[in-house]
């Protein structure tokens, strides 16, 4: 997985493709139609008690644009992005830190960190690029549940 390109802090907001948003809590932008990702977003929504995320399909403007600014692609299996306090995240590490801040099953995660980031990313590479094979597709946003509903940026 290549390296994000070093950004400052919120340099999104510098980018005049990137539609206006509401940034004021950790971003995740994943694959809309990943069964995988559905889950991981429903998971979010089910387990973030303080409610501070916000889910983005990368099939959106808005997530199209992001994963752009990040130098990610929404049709590439190993965009999944993780914006939090303006600073960007991606692959296996995306993914724990957002088990770390949502808790819960999440905690589960954080023990992954002790791997090696070179195998973090060769774990997250086989899981991605095979997600539909081993999850099937699932639309997240056809008939979400009112927690998940609340949550995702569609602009």
């Amino acid at each position: 997985m290549a390296q994000l390109p070093e950004r400052t802090a919120f340099s999104y907001r510098d980018d005049p493709a990137i539609p206006g948003f509401d940034d004021s809590g950790p971003i995740a932008v994943m694959d809309g139609d990943c069964a995988l990702c559905s889950f991981g977003a429903r998971m979010i929504a089910r387990f973030d008690r303080a409610e501070r995320f916000r889910i983005c399909p990368g099939q959106t403007a808005l997530g199209t644009a992001l994963l752009a600014h990040y130098g990610l692609r929404p049709d590439d299996p190993e965009s999944w992005l993780l914006i939090v306090d303006g600073r960007a995240y991606s692959s296996l590490d995306a993914i724990i830190r957002v088990g770390a801040e949502v808790g819960g099953v999440g905690h589960l995660m954080w023990p992954l960190r002790l791997l090696p980031r070179a195998v973090q990313d060769w774990i997250y590479r086989r899981i991605a690029r095979n997600r539909y094979a081993l999850f099937g597709r699932a639309d997240m946003c056809a008939l979400p549940d009112a927690r998940l509903k609340a949550r995702l940026l569609l602009e």
